[in-house]
């Protein structure tokens, strides 16, 4: 087999070794461990596989090809099989993508996406670490800490498909687990991070595993007594409901939604209902709302450390409360600026201190300020 540890120079070409690449050539362990061990090894945060394409890992944000040569679909296929149940085998073949997990023995966790793109077979895998970082680790703004105190309301993590949002709640769901004697539950697609009991009782339900469907699983999270439950992507308005109604009743909820900013967050729930039921929906939110928290991803100065988090918090406040319930959305940044002693931020002042810390370059912060015009005047000290 040829080495999985090397990388080639570019994101493009095939392996110079000329050594095939034999899928079973070590009867010991699944093959795909080998590669799993390679996006451990060099730090990685996904693998991909690919029809004629070598094996790729993203590095830093970019994708870069291990020196291996072009994978077939038979061989990529023989790779997952493997390691696949016969339903999620069957799954796959009857709609072309199936979502699992997958732990490397002894070491960290796959989310895994096994899909079919031009009649092929093609796979991206994210890695996630066993060991949960805590927040000055993970370079996140020391509030979080004290959100993740609250014990009742609804806390949402905004941001796009591989922007940290689950390694955040992870965060924030672990310091609970460290603090606080307390039932959670979490409804997961698929599971991502194992937590181990401290002074939490955590139940972790995977959807297609432990439960048919999230409908099956937001139907008995009630009848499960949690005192924390994390629900997950608010995906549709039955999923949005359930999270609102737990927070009504006591209960701490985190939950997700792909949205660029705090206010849009608000703007993408509202948009899951008709618009003669939003008053009441905005009601509802305003006084159960807890935060929201956007999260970016940036490439970092250091390469030791990869990527780091930019974040815009809106903590709910009498003002915030006020805002939402009267549909004044587009104030809402506003109060967040003038609210940094309370633990709020906006992206450019996040972006602001991470200049300042040499945490990420002035370019990378320009690109992913919402208004860089702005970004300027500050780092110029006008305010």
């Amino acid at each position: 087999m040829a080495n999985p540890n090397e990388i080639m120079d570019g994101p493009t070409g095939t392996s110079s070794d000329g050594i095939k690449f034999d899928p079973h050539a070590d009867g010991r362990e699944p093959d795909i461990d080998k590669l799993f061990k390679a996006c451990i090894k060099h730090g990685a945060s996904d693998l991909h596989l690919k029809h004629e394409r070598p094996p790729a890992l993203r590095l830093r944000g970019q994708i870069q090809c291990l020196k291996l040569d072009p994978m077939t679909t038979q061989e990529i296929e023989r790779l997952i099989y493997d390691v696949m149940s016969p339903d999620q085998k069957q799954y796959y073949i009857d709609h072309g993508a199936c979502d699992m997990a997958y732990d490397l023995p002894g070491s960290d966790r796959f989310r895994v996406n096994v899909f079919r793109q031009r009649g092929f077979t093609s796979i991206a895998a994210r890695r996630v670490v066993r060991t949960i970082p805590d927040f000055k680790a993970l370079h996140l703004p020391e509030s979080l800490s004290k959100i993740a105190d609250v014990h009742q309301g609804l806390i949402l993590l905004a941001g796009i498909t591989g922007s940290g949002k689950s390694t955040t709640i992870a965060a924030m769901l672990n310091q609970i687990n460290e603090e606080r004697a307390c039932h959670v539950v979490t409804i997961e697609d698929p599971i991502e991070y194992m937590y181990e009991d401290k002074k939490a009782f955590i139940n972790q339900r995977e959807i297609g595993i432990d439960v048919h469907d999230f409908p099956a699983a937001l139907r008995y999270l009630m009848r499960e007594d949690p005192d924390v439950a994390l629900i997950g992507e608010m995906r549709d308005r039955e999923t949005f409901e359930a999270a609102l109604q737990a927070a009504e009743t006591g209960h701490l909820v985190f939950g997700t939604v792909h949205a660029s900013t705090t206010s849009q967050a608000i703007g993408r729930i509202l948009n899951m209902f008709d618009e003669a039921e939003r008053d009441m929906i905005r009601l509802s939110f305003g006084f159960n709302l807890v935060a929201i928290v956007a999260q970016k991803l940036l490439k970092a100065v250091d390469p030791e450390v990869g990527r780091v988090p930019t974040n815009e918090i809106m903590i709910v406040n009498p003002g915030i409360r006020k805002l939402i319930v009267e549909g004044r959305d587009e104030e809402i940044l506003e109060v967040i600026q003038r609210s940094y002693d309370d633990g709020m931020i906006d992206f450019n002042e996040n972006l602001l201190h991470l200049v300042d810390r040499d945490m990420v370059a002035l370019q990378t912060a320009y690109e992913a300020s919402p208004n860089p015009d702005e970004l300027k005047r500050r780092i110029k000290g006008i305010r």
